[in-house]
């Protein structure tokens, strides 16, 4: 019998709403087919079973009620549905950002649980704002300024984070701490509290949510733990032997209403939302690209952005806090057979109706059991095999990953966001300020130049110096490429002719023209020839208005490295290959 997967790529060849193109906003609703409501329904009706006891997990983990967490939810599927481009993407809380928000609204002000709910949906708020000022500047190019190196270290580190804020719960002691150093040497100073009845309640739940992972992937297996174990508490009454429970959680939807607090209210609200905006787009774009690709359609990045802000607007308005897309999350809409975003709205309905009927039953939850349930998921952040792949490949990029890792648990996870964001600059920077010359020679029997210093069996010819900058030209470059050079000149006194191959380089900015322009008159005064090839059509144009081709000859698109090389030998008869 054949899968939703396989379904649906046999109707992509039939349908032309489901062909391997891009996917617009709200097209699925204009094409939607009736074949498609079963499978919708039954992933609508999973999400939502997925999503309640995962949203009450993380809005503890926000600091906020744990019904927000449930109101993200129904607003993130509603945000989405009609204006987001991935047909099986789920939006709502995910545990990186409950952590972010929650481990950085506790430092403002002094502990008010309605205040840290006020600026939770301020934040999400703002996330709304960015992003719609994201799509209106075309910023979906964005998320390629933040490596997949980082994120790594990042995503470990935050994993690390938030399972040291659960323990407390999972040994029934009280925790405390700012940071993971701290946390983590309170902790190990109340083992001896430990609370047996939680303990044991929580492993069973560990258990279960395990072996329900193994054997039942992509079932609501956490909203049967969560069923068992309020059953188990309200019989055995064991809110009285020491087992924090949710409590009275309010009945019926949420009313509409902006966040009590402004902008002004709030010092740090900015970056936290700025951190939050660009942690959902990079989280919710990797989730999007993963499922187009395993089903054949594309997304379109800048309507994510609009979506995104959709989204995060109806979690403020809803007194919740900032959601993305998540991988878990989006994962068990897919595998539950979700054809298309029809299957959130579903979820939406559920859990409206959760929400005005059966509130009640959530009263016995054990807290032990979400912060098992936070446990479980935050496992997946810990990408081990990253990491030995980085250990493999390059221990620079490893280093750079455990300093994102080593900053989220010394600094915070707010911090360790603008961390990340800045190593991810400075080493686009880096690598832009140091780009690699290479200093070419013939590959034997050919016509064609390559690196020397990776290929050393290639031709070199007495006199000549050619050199290939592999990156733009620009101001900020142009002093290494200048020094670079010099160092090499300085070694090869008996030179004829210098060649310059801009093959490589797709801009040249005046400071890079000036450069070369300086390099002709050094090796003029030296009686050096000096000859620039390969040069891009914009670039000649420049290079031409500098005068520069007054100076060392016609550099047209004629030209090539073998063509002046052969101009040499003409004029050099004796030049022999070395």
């Amino acid at each position: 019998m054949p899968t939703p997967t396989e379904d649906l790529k046999h109707d992509a060849t039939q349908r032309p709403d489901l062909a391997p193109r891009a996917s617009l906003a709200g097209q699925w609703l204009w094409h939607y087919q009736r074949t498609d409501l079963p499978s919708d329904l039954i992933a609508g009706v999973t999400l939502a079973a997925y999503a309640i006891p995962v949203s009450l997990a993380y809005a503890s983990l926000a600091g906020v009620p744990p019904h927000s967490g449930i109101y993200c939810y129904l607003a993130g599927c509603l945000g989405y549905a009609f204006l987001g481009t991935s047909r099986q993407l789920a939006m709502g809380p995910t545990s990186a950002i409950a952590m972010l928000v929650g481990g950085t609204i506790a430092g403002m002000g002094e502990p008010d649980p309605l205040r840290w709910a006020s600026i939770a949906a301020l934040t999400a708020l703002g996330v709304a704002v960015l992003s719609v000022i994201a799509w209106i500047l075309r910023l979906s190019g964005l998320v390629n300024f933040i490596s997949e190196t980082i994120l790594v270290g990042f995503k470990a580190g935050a994993a690390l984070t938030i399972a040291m804020t659960q323990l407390p719960k999972l040994l029934g002691v009280s925790g405390g701490g700012e940071h993971f150093i701290e946390r983590a040497w309170l902790l190990i100073g109340q083992v001896g509290q430990t609370n047996g009845t939680v303990l044991a309640l929580g492993l069973v739940a560990l258990g279960l949510l395990l072996l329900g992972e193994r054997f039942l992937p992509g079932r609501p297996v956490a909203l049967l733990v969560v069923a068992t174990a309020i059953v188990v508490v309200a019989w055995a009454q064991l809110d009285a032997s020491g087992v924090s429970i949710v409590g009275a959680i309010p009945a019926g939807l949420p009313a509409l209403a902006w966040p009590s607090l402004q902008l002004r209210d709030v010092e740090g609200i900015v970056p936290l939302s700025a951190a939050c905006f660009l942690l959902a787009y990079v989280e919710g774009i990797s989730a999007a690209r993963t499922l187009a690709d395993k089903h054949g359609y594309e997304i379109q990045p800048r309507q994510e952005l609009l979506a995104l802000g959709a989204a995060n607007l109806g979690a403020a308005l809803f007194q919740g806090f900032p959601i993305a897309g998540g991988l878990s999350q989006s994962a068990v809409n897919d595998k539950a057979g979700a054809r298309t975003p029809m299957a959130l709205l579903v979820a939406a309905v559920t859990i409206g109706g959760c929400l005005q009927f059966f509130t009640g039953l959530l009263y016995y939850l054990p807290n032990v059991v979400l912060a098992a349930i936070v446990l479980i998921a935050v496992r997946g952040l810990i990408d081990l095999a990253a990491l030995r792949r980085l250990a493999k490949i390059s221990r620079v990029e490893l280093a750079v990953s455990l300093v994102a890792l080593v900053g989220v648990l010394l600094l915070g996870v707010l911090q360790g966001v603008l961390l990340a964001v800045l190593i991810s600059m400075l080493m686009l920077i880096r690598g832009a300020a140091t780009p690699h010359v290479a200093f070419l020679g013939r590959i034997p029997g050919s016509s064609r130049y390559s690196d020397l210093e990776r290929h050393p069996d290639n031709e070199t010819l007495p006199g000549v110096l050619i050199f290939r900058v592999e990156s733009s030209l620009l101001y900020f470059n142009a002093q290494h490429v200048r020094n670079v050079l010099r160092a090499k000149l300085s070694a090869a006194p008996s030179l004829q002719l210098v060649v310059c191959d801009l093959s490589n380089s797709p801009y040249v900015d005046v400071a890079g023209a000036e450069l070369l322009d300086s390099l002709y008159q050094e090796l003029a005064a030296r009686g050096v020839r000096f000859r620039i090839v390969e040069a891009h059509a914009r670039i000649r144009d420049l290079l031409r208005r500098v005068g520069l081709e007054e100076d060392v000859g016609y550099f047209g698109r004629h030209l090539s490295v073998d063509q002046v090389i052969g101009e040499f030998r003409d004029a050099h008869p004796r030049a022999t290959n070395a």
